[in-house]
């Protein structure tokens, strides 16, 4: 999917710091270098790198780990010998997977776009004829058993049959689990039957799924690792065992980020960063949310560009999506209301002006794709005006997300 990264403003913004880094705060106070509202987007991101970053990604490393596990016994196990508590039990880590990611999206501005893990989990639409093609290819199912074939799935598969809508395609039908009898009869979707498919068994589509669990695993906890350098060793090691890049530069991620204005940071200033935290990170999901999430499908360019279509649960992506700018805004994950250090609080304490707008765009945009929610799925509902009214408020906090972003460089 298309990810707004650091846009011209943005590096306009960093220019406009460089200036402002070397001046004295309203209070006079520039001790050791820094102004005291210096200090204060310090302590920000301080709290933000691991009450966000850490926290929402260790959740999603092993919800997905988890996701796999269950996956990979349920294949081994066999279909015919699965209950039905087994198979919810099963989507619902991946639902659970799924909110962590989703909540992940207002900070894809590190490792998930320069390592180009977004689209490699979280491509859509599902490429279903392609589909239907490789599970009716024993040579490639077999490839895809058991372990080896996480990698023949990272290898082979392509973006279009990976990551959490290829699972979400076998777990989930119409908006709901799927059944024991729906997997333990040949598969019937049209797009199966029209290229051939109908032969397609349960057993084949969870060994398929368990492959895509694991290179989903993989790279949630190369993430993870990206970011958080004093991890657990079995996030690291798994990486190194995939001889895959955790590091930007020398650093990790978060290291790269808490080290601003040091040599060896991408960050010249602590404006900078907290301008791309608001716009290429909370503003980049916000206006992909409303204006491609929402309205490729609402305004008729592409009515096949609908989020999580099987399990219909598009309305539940687009405010997991708010709710990362919430925290990224709040500083914690979970957060219903500012933490000391966040940049919520920074703004209050420094008087712009603008935050209330901000506070108020915020919590407008959910109760509108609430509302959306409450009368029924994206799949049934995209043309609705309630999605068109979602969407507007959606673009309203944009708009302010990228003025709070203005004032905040010259700060």
């Amino acid at each position: 999917m298309n990810r707004v990264v650091k846009t011209f403003l943005l590096f306009a913004m960093a220019f406009m710091t460089m200036a402002a880094f070397t001046s004295c705060d309203k209070s006079g106070g520039n001790e050791g270098g820094q102004t005291a509202a210096e200090k204060e987007m310090q302590a920000v991101v301080e709290q933000y790198v691991p009450g966000v970053i850490y926290s929402i990604y260790k959740d999603l490393a092993d919800e997905s780990n988890d996701l796999y596990e269950l996956l990979a016994a349920a294949s081994a196990k066999g279909v015919s010998a699965l209950s039905q508590s087994e198979i919810d039990a099963i989507c619902a880590k991946f639902l659970q997977a799924r909110q962590s990611w989703e909540e992940s999206e207002a900070f894809l501005i590190g490792a998930a776009t320069d390592f180009a893990i977004d689209p490699h989990i979280d491509t859509w639409p599902l490429d279903l004829d392609a589909l239907a093609v490789a599970l009716k290819n024993k040579d490639q199912i077999d490839a895809l058993r058991g372990e080896e074939g996480i990698a023949y799935a990272a290898g082979k598969l392509g973006a279009e049959l990976l990551g959490f809508h290829g699972i979400e395609f076998i777990l989930f039908r119409n908006g709901k689990n799927r059944t024991v009898a729906s997997l333990n009869a040949v598969e019937n979707n049209p797009v199966f039957v029209a290229n051939g498919a109908v032969s397609v068994t349960g057993e084949q589509e969870l060994i398929y799924a368990a492959a895509v669990a694991g290179d989903l695993r993989d790279n949630c906890y190369r993430l993870y690792a990206s970011w958080d350098a004093d991890c657990d060793a079995k996030y690291m090691d798994r990486c190194e065992e995939l001889e895959v890049s955790t590091t930007i530069g020398s650093k990790s991620y978060g290291e790269n980020m808490l080290s601003a204005t040091k040599a060896g940071s991408t960050y010249a200033t602590w404006q900078e960063v907290c301008a791309d935290i608001l716009v290429g990170g909370c503003s980049g999901i916000a206006n992909e949310v409303a204006n491609v999430k929402m309205g490729n499908a609402h305004s008729g360019e592409d009515e096949n560009y609908i989020e999580s279509p099987y399990s219909e649960k598009s309305f539940q992506d687009f405010i997991d999506n708010v709710l990362s700018v919430q925290y990224s805004l709040y500083g914690k994950s979970m957060a219903i209301s500012a933490d000391r250090n966040s940049l919520v609080s920074f703004m209050k304490n420094n008087g712009y002006k603008g935050v209330s707008d901000l506070e108020s765009a915020l919590s407008s945009s959910l109760a509108a794709l609430k509302a959306c929610q409450a009368k029924g799925s994206f799949v049934q509902i995209y043309k609705d005006d309630l999605v068109q009214k979602a969407m507007d408020a959606v673009n309203d906090l944009d708009t302010e997300l990228n003025k709070a972003a203005s004032w905040i460089v010259l700060q």
